[in-house]
């Protein structure tokens, strides 16, 4: 479980980073300010799935933890006075979707093989 958490929120701070050196802004530099309404909407949507029960389930977690993580993290941002253009929206909306799920999806695929294989 904490290996889970630690990994979304690495994801998410390297999302922050990622968009912040594409606008040619220094990735460190304000890498708080960018990332802490997005941690706080993973934070929110760890609580809302019960994300510890099973912290690796695709559907069950990984949707709900992303899509809590991009509304959460978009309303912050325009709380707080940040950017929420439209296709920053899209671009986050992939980004998170694709780290947040993905990272699952691809554990589940490599469970189901292991199983596969044992039998």
């Amino acid at each position: 479980m904490i290996a889970a958490a630690a990994l979304d929120a690495l994801l998410v701070v390297a999302f922050a980073s990622t968009g912040r050196a594409t606008h040619g802004e220094h990735a460190f530099t304000g890498l708080w300010q960018t990332a802490w309404p997005f941690l706080a909407g993973l934070a929110v949507g760890w609580a809302a799935t019960f994300a510890w029960r099973a912290p690796a389930a695709p559907v069950r977690t990984g949707l709900g933890v992303w899509a809590a993580t991009l509304v959460a993290g978009m309303l912050l941002r325009a709380a707080s006075g940040q950017g929420t253009a439209l296709p920053f929206v899209i671009v986050a909306a992939l980004v998170l979707f694709a780290a947040l799920v993905g990272w699952r999806a691809i554990a589940a695929l490599v469970r189901r093989i292991r199983t596969a294989r044992t039998r």
